[in-house]
């Protein structure tokens, strides 16, 4: 048995030799039919242990490759060197495939390898004196398990390098001919990861017989002769790592996959981007609708910058401010709401300017009186003339020549002149509003003087109105005699006393 270590992936391997001595092909192929038996008993312990371990993307692997056995005499003294005296290596290759492991990942760069090997013996390192001595190649066949260590785990930078050097620790069984020994090896190897899950390799391990030095029964007997087995066992070839989940068989190992559930894209680590506008569907605000990078992976079909699910206007070019539609007039007002679109005009009038119609210079929407020129002091309605004391004095003063046939309220006929200039004085003035007063003397009782005051006064009232006085703008009262201005003791002053007056209603 053989186990080894990696970061990535973990790896078994079983080695067969294909070319054969044939005096001793018979041996072979009862060493293939152990290994083989030994092989599936041990990675079904392999499997049924996968549920509880760590496994990294491809937890699984396989190792294919050719093996060199080289008996050195065990007896040699370190002060030799000999390990790097050439005279003492006596290496045995097949030229075939002879070595076959398989690999399971545990954790944290530790690995679980099973494996096995065939070889042929043609020559064994002796000591005293140095030399290689020729044997009748021997069958060689060995089983294996080792636990390795991805030594790229002990620095981040190394972790995910190409240049993967491990080393293992093990034990194994080999047989030579018909007679065999258990050892404890030691292991060091290289993987050069061409591709994420295939390597070459190389290894050497070195194979301990355990007792070899102080007990004779530990050694090796073919054909009578005792001698120890103790080697080192180098050998090269190919891995290939396997086995990761693909759940949603986008071709992405789940353990790289980012979106595991979901196919997607390699670009991607594995996430979709359903819309195939370079930007995956997690980050794309419009993940059906191809779009820039610039708008969130949303479509701009007027290229104004506004996305079209935010643009009012999407196949016109505009604004940002107005959501994306034009301004042809630029009053801030957006062209698909205007009324006036190429005229500017204020948001309150829908883009329109306002009319004036009567061009008095009030805007119809402040001018009280649209149709009729004014002033704007009056909101667009003509110059309201204020009533002065003068004209107030000029009123009254013609008043009080208006003449009645004596104890009626018939106006006398010479008076209609003067009535007449009120009437124009008074249309002057068409927002102000007058009360006409009548007054009498003390002749006669004052239950009677109170009525004729009131009917002299609505007879001038009846005649303002009939000449285009406003009846809204005229009132009447009657105060008999109870508001004299002179005496009425005399003839003058009952005179004075027996009058009219036209007063403004402030």
């Amino acid at each position: 048995m053989k186990f080894y270590i990696n970061t990535k992936i973990v790896f078994v391997s079983f080695s067969y030799p294909v070319t054969f001595v044939e005096d001793n092909s018979n041996k072979i192929i009862n060493n293939m039919k152990k290994l083989i038996k030994s092989l599936l008993v041990v990675a079904a312990a392999l499997t049924a242990s996968s549920a509880i371990a760590q496994s990294e993307t491809y937890p699984w692997a396989i190792k294919v490759g050719a093996n060199a056995v080289d008996f050195i005499p065990e007896s040699a003294p370190f002060s030799d060197a000999r390990l790097i005296n050439p005279s003492y290596f006596n290496d045995n290759i097949i030229p075939s495939i002879s070595e076959i492991s398989v690999s399971r990942y545990i954790k944290n760069g530790f690995s679980a390898t099973l494996g096995g090997s065939i070889n042929k013996i043609g020559e064994y390192g002796n000591f005293d004196p140095v030399r290689s001595v020729a044997v009748d190649d021997w069958s060689y066949f060995a089983v294996e398990g080792q636990i390795n260590y991805d030594v790229r785990q002990l620095k981040d930078s190394w972790k995910n390098g190409w240049f993967a050097p491990y080393a293992g620790i093990g034990a194994g069984y080999h047989w030579i001919e018909d007679d065999g020994a258990f050892s404890g090896n030691l292991s060091g190897g290289v993987d050069f990861w061409i591709t994420e899950n295939f390597a070459i390799y190389v290894e050497t391990t070195y194979k301990g017989v355990i007792g070899e030095y102080s007990d004779n029964d530990s050694n090796i007997v073919v054909g009578g002769s005792s001698f120890q087995s103790s080697h080192l066992q180098h050998s090269a070839g190919v891995k290939f790592a396997f086995g990761g989940s693909d759940t949603d068989g986008d071709g992405i190992n789940d353990k790289k996959d980012e979106c595991p559930d979901t196919p997607g894209l390699e670009q991607f680590n594995g996430c979709p981007d359903t819309d195939l506008d370079g930007i995956k569907d997690s980050e794309d605000n419009c993940p059906d609708q191809a779009g820039k990078p610039e708008n969130g992976g949303c479509p701009d079909s007027d290229g104004d910058g506004v996305i079209d699910g935010d643009d009012n206007c999407p196949n016109v070019p505009g604004e940002a401010s107005l959501k994306g539609c034009p301004d042809a007039d630029g009053d801030g007002v957006a062209d698909n709401i205007d009324n006036c679109p190429n005229v500017a005009g204020p948001v309150a009038n829908n883009g329109c300017p306002y009319k004036d119609t009567d061009n008095d210079g009030v805007l119809d929407k402040d001018d009280k009186c649209p149709t009729v020129p004014g002033v704007k002091a009056n909101n667009g309605c003509p110059e309201v003339k204020v009533v002065t004391k003068e004209v107030q004095s000029t009123l009254n003063a013609y008043a009080k020549t208006i003449l009645f046939d004596s104890g009626r309220s018939t106006i006398k006929d010479q008076s209609k002149t003067v009535l007449d200039d009120i009437v124009s004085i008074l249309k002057e003035y068409p927002k102000a509003r007058f009360t006409i007063d009548g007054h009498t003397d003390s002749v006669g009782g004052s239950a009677g003087n109170q009525r004729l005051s009131e009917s002299r006064a609505a007879s001038v009232k009846a005649y303002l109105i009939g000449h285009g006085i406003s009846q809204s703008n005229l009132g009447s009262r009657g105060f008999g005699e109870s508001a004299p201005i002179a005496d009425n003791n005399t003839k003058a002053g009952r005179k004075l006393n027996r009058r009219v007056e036209i007063n403004l209603i402030k």
